[in-house]
């Protein structure tokens, strides 16, 4: 087994301990899991020449991510914004870890860190091209069940932020998703118009 592969695996075993499950056809996974297969498989679509530290902070990407539930920090944007800081550091602190003990040097380490971290969003095309996995594999996979459970004008906020965030390419990427007809005229109003 591969160093790389040996990493993945540790990955998919953190995640594998989420206590939350999701159906995906026939399968039970746990919710974290699920997340970072799929983080894997859009960052090989987007970027199939991808490298590999930054497959593995793409599949990293949410390790461990019910340790700090959202529910210990005040509900409102500030509580938001330092949950997802703490996530972040956690996510690297984990990984960093991990990659240390399979094998990986410091400056892999560091650089993968780099990109859990989304240090240097726009000016980073590495860290670029991971908030744009990001954003899709929400657009694909999350955006429909976040959006029957939110106000209008949440949700195209939402996607105003989120269309902010991603590239030319991105963006390119997202209208080849195969939206509803309702959430598509959700995006048509938030970002096309």
């Amino acid at each position: 087994m591969t160093i790389f592969n040996k990493a993945i695996a540790k990955i998919d075993a953190i995640n594998s301990e989420d206590p939350v499950n999701e159906t995906l056809g026939e399968h039970q996974y746990a919710k974290e899991l699920l997340y970072s297969i799929r983080m894997s498989k859009r960052l090989e679509a987007f970027d199939p020449n991808a490298p590999e530290h930054l497959k593995i902070a793409a599949r990293a990407q949410h390790i461990g991510r019910w340790k700090i539930p959202r529910s210990e920090y005040p509900m409102d944007r500030v509580g938001y914004l330092r949950w997802r800081e703490e996530l972040k550091k956690m996510h690297a602190d984990i990984t960093s870890k991990l990659l240390s003990d399979v094998g990986y040097d410091e400056g892999f380490i560091d650089r993968v860190t780099h990109l859990i971290r989304k240090k240097h969003l726009k000016s980073d095309l590495e860290t670029q091209t991971l908030e744009d996995v990001i954003c899709l594999v929400f657009l694909e996979h999350y955006f429909e069940d976040f959006a029957a459970k939110h106000e209008k004008e949440k949700i195209i906020d939402i996607l105003k932020k989120t269309w902010t965030k991603m590239s030319e390419k991105g963006h390119k990427a997202a209208l080849q998703i195969s939206f509803s007809p309702e959430s598509l005229q959700l995006i048509k109003e938030a970002v096309l118009e």
